[in-house]
C-alpha cells in the first residue's frame, strides 16, 4: 500500500499515515549513521514527519536528528519535524516542568540551534504546568508561530478541558490556537482518543499525532519470554516502564494479538499500529525504530487496513479486554 496523507485536524498540513520518532532510540540505540540511514528509508518510503523532543536524551535526540537531517540534504519543503518543551534540560527555576513564557522562548531557540534548523513545524507543549496560566501559555505559543521559529503548535497528554481553554483562550485574543494533541494510543489505552477527545475533532478541528502503538513494545508480542537483550526494556532508566508494562495480563493479551495477526499474515506489532491508524481522526501513527528490518516491518502495517473488519476488531477488542487500562504513561 503507498504511504497515505492525513491532515493535521483542521489545518491545510498532510502528514503521513505512518511517521518517525526518536524517544528511547536516539542517542542510547541509534548514532548518527544509523539515524540518517533510518530517515532515509521512511522517507522513500513516504514518511514525512519526524517527531521529537527536548527532553529526548536530554538533547541528544534532536542533535542525532538534525545532524541526519544535514548529512541526507533533503529539501526543507519535503519534511516536517516536531520538538515539545516542558521538562527543560537543566537544573533551577524557570528551567524545568515548566511552560512559562520565559522557558518557552528560550527551550525553542535551544531546540533550533540542536537540530540545526531555522523553524521547527510543529511545537508541542509536551504537559500541562499546573503552575502557569493557560493564558501566558497561549500568548508565549503563539508568539513563538509569529516569530516564523515554529509553524504550529499543540499539546502532549494535556486534558480535553485543557485544551478546550486554551483554543477559547486564543479564540477570544486573536491568536494562534493549539492545533493538535500527541496523546498515548494503542490497544490498551484508547480513552483519551477516543472519549475524552472526542468532542474537540469537530468542535476545534484538533488532530491527532498520536505515540505508542506497541504499548512501550509489549503488543509487539517480544517479551513473552521476558526481557530481550538490546530491547526498550532492557535500557537503564527504563525499569518504572518495565514494571508497569511487564504485567500478565498485558504479556498474555500480546500474546493473543499476535495470534489474531497470524490469521491475517501480519505480526502483533503490524495488526497493533494498523489498529491505531484505522481511526480517521489519528492524524498519524508515530512509530520508532532500531533497526531497518524493525523499521520495514513497521511501514508495512499500512498494508492491513483494508483486513481489519469489524467482525475481526471485535476479536481483537475481546482479546485485549483483560489488559486495557493496564499500561499507561
Amino acid at each position: 500500500m503507498r504511504m497515505e496523507y492525513r491532515r493535521l485536524g483542521s489545518a491545510g498540513l498532510k502528514v503521513s499515515a505512518l511517521s518517525l520518532g526518536s524517544w528511547v532510540t536516539y542517542g542510547p540505540q541509534v548514532n548518527v549513521d544509523s539515524a540518517a540511514a533510518m530517515i532515509k528509508a521512511a522517507y522513500d518510503r513516504g514518511v514525512n514527519f519526524l517527531d521529537n523532543a527536548e527532553a529526548y536524551a536530554a538533547g541528544k535526540s534532536e542533535e542525532i536528528m538534525g545532524a541526519a537531517l544535514r548529512k541526507l540534504g533533503l529539501r526543507r519543503e519535503s519534511y516536517i519535524v516536531s520538538s515539545k518543551f516542558f521538562w527543560g534540560l537543566n537544573d533551577g527555576p524557570n528551567q524545568k516542568n515548566t511552560l512559562n513564557r520565559k522557558y518557552l522562548m528560550q527551550a525553542v531557540d535551544g531546540s533550533l540551534k540542536r537540530f540545526g534548523l531555522d523553524f521547527i513545524d510543529l511545537a508541542f507543549c509536551h504537559r500541562p504546568d499546573p503552575e502557569t496560566p493557560i493564558e501566558e501559555v497561549v500568548w508565549a505559543m503563539s508568539d513563538v508561530i509569529a516569530s516564523g521559529k515554529a509553524l504550529y503548535w499543540g499539546t502532549s497528554m494535556w486534558s480535553a478541558e485543557q485544551i478546550r481553554e486554551a483554543w477559547e483562550i486564543a479564540d477570544r485574543r486573536n491568536l494562534r490556537k493549539p492545533q493538535m494533541e500527541q496523546p498515548q494510543y494503542n490497544l490498551l489505552d484508547r480513552d483519551k482518543v477516543e472519549k475524552e477527545y472526542a468532542r474537540l475533532y469537530e468542535g476545534i478541528g484538533l488532530g491527532l499525532t498520536t505515540w505508542s502503538p506497541l504499548a512501550s513494545g509489549v503488543l509487539s508480542a517480544k517479551y513473552a519470554k521476558g526481557v530481550p537483550a538490546g530491547s526498550r526494556l532492557s535500557l537503564p532508566g527504563y525499569e518504572r516502564l518495565k514494571g508497569m508494562v511487564l504485567k500478565p495480563e498485558s504479556v498474555k493479551a500480546a500474546s493473543d494479538v499476535a495470534a489474531l495477526a497470524a490469521e491475517i499474515g501480519a505480526t502483533a506489532s503490524q495488526l497493533a499500529i494498523a489498529w491505531c491508524a484505522r481511526d480517521e481522526r489519528v492524524s498519524t501513527v508515530i512509530t520508532g525504530a532500531s533497526r531497518p528490518e524493525q523499521l520495514e516491518e513497521n511501514l508495512k502495517s499500512l498494508d492491513f487496513l483494508p483486513k481489519l473488519s469489524p467482525e475481526f476488531l471485535a476479536r481483537v477488542d475481546e482479546a485485549v479486554k483483560p489488559a486495557m487500562g493496564i499500561v499507561a504513561d
